[in-house]
């Protein structure tokens, strides 16, 4: 029983100017020789994106050019509606790209179902040609393979992986120092490590947004620094202070923080800062100054006062653990207030201590 249209026929089979990428001509390019079998896993749909031997065969959503397959293909889909068990297909990875040695049929069907994954047979190349691209893809994946981790990390600095090994070793021997008699490999130390240091920690940063600060950088980029000036040099650095609160100089006390929260209740990766800020103002301005500062998010009070100063503004600013209150407070002022026509001056003043009445 078919369960498609002869809309759906004309969209499977219709013409699409796009073409697979081949298989034999990425090998080439990227000089992958050496093999890793890599077992069954699932492979998201979209990072398949050429074929063994046949992208003459398809187009670039592997639409059958002939449509002489169409009862197969419609077989299979009928066969994936209704919950059927199929073999995995097979596919070559090079990088982060699949190409379809079996079961190129299969791969259209799931695509025309809508779904997002495909179990599969993986037989990886690894990369030798001599790229910086290549290198540190060499590198990531060693390090996934040697600690047993099912995902990779990506750092972007060559030569940065011995400083997350480190960390796993020196987890390791904390983990075979506890008193529950079990003993550590370094592949379950790295696991462990993974879930309840690297993971929390990746969790802050992503959610503080602080990777938008840095163009071509990654969260673990952001990691590998945060944790390499906490944990491994301990010297004075240039970020805000918070971070000493947020983030133990200690691992294992990090580790034990993490350990009181849920995924969910992580503290966030900000500070508040509150500063008062101390405007003079041209006299035939200050009504239209008044407005426009108010109209400010970051503005929680606002007074007109008698005297040497014009307004007196009440600012709470938000900032990453990353940077300092000077930094953050010098860009409100000269980005938001300063050029705001009819402001003469600003002075900021930041509390040290504050007591308030309820």
């Amino acid at each position: 029983m078919s369960f498609l249209n002869s809309d759906s026929i004309k969209r499977l089979f219709g013409a699409d100017r796009s073409e697979l990428q081949s298989f034999h001509d990425v090998r080439s390019r990227e000089q992958a020789t050496d093999s890793i079998e890599r077992g069954t896993s699932m492979v998201p749909i979209s990072k398949i994106v050429g074929t063994v031997g046949r992208y003459n065969d398809f187009d670039g959503q592997f639409r059958p050019k002939r449509q002489g397959d169409s009862p197969r293909l419609l077989g299979i889909m009928q066969a994936m509606r209704e919950g059927k068990s199929l073999p995995p297909i097979s596919l070559y990875q090079i990088k982060d790209e699949f190409f379809v040695l079996d079961g190129h049929h299969r791969v259209l069907a799931a695509r025309e179902l809508g779904m997002e994954a495909i179990n599969a047979c993986i037989l990886e190349l690894l990369p030798s040609a001599d790229t910086l691209e290549n290198k540190l893809y060499r590198e990531k994946v060693d390090f996934r393979d040697r600690a047993g981790l099912s995902a990779t990390i990506e750092l972007t600095e060559l030569d940065q992986f011995v400083h997350l090994e480190q960390q796993i070793r020196i987890h390791q021997a904390f983990l075979n120092q506890e008193e529950n008699g079990q003993r550590y490999s370094y592949s379950q130390a790295a696991r462990d490590w993974y879930h309840t240091i690297y993971r929390p920690l990746v969790t802050l940063i992503r959610n503080s947004g602080l990777v938008k600060k840095c163009p071509g950088r990654t969260d673990d980029d952001l990691y590998l620094y945060i944790s390499v000036h906490q944990w491994e040099k301990g010297r004075a650095r240039k970020y805000g202070i918070g971070i000493d609160k947020l983030i133990p100089r200690d691992m294992e006390a990090f580790r034990a923080k993490m350990a009181e929260y849920t995924k969910q209740q992580y503290p966030d990766m900000k500070q508040t800062i509150t500063v008062f800020v101390l405007i003079n103002v041209e006299g035939k301005h200050e009504q239209r100054v008044m407005d426009k500062l108010f109209a400010l998010e970051e503005v929680k009070e606002m007074h007109s006062v008698h005297g040497s100063i014009d307004l007196i503004l009440k600012v709470q600013l938000q900032r990453d653990l990353l940077s300092s209150d000077a930094e953050i407070i010098s860009q409100f002022t000269h980005g938001m207030i300063r050029p705001i026509r009819g402001v003469q001056s600003t002075q900021t003043l930041i509390p040290g201590l504050s007591r308030v009445k309820e």
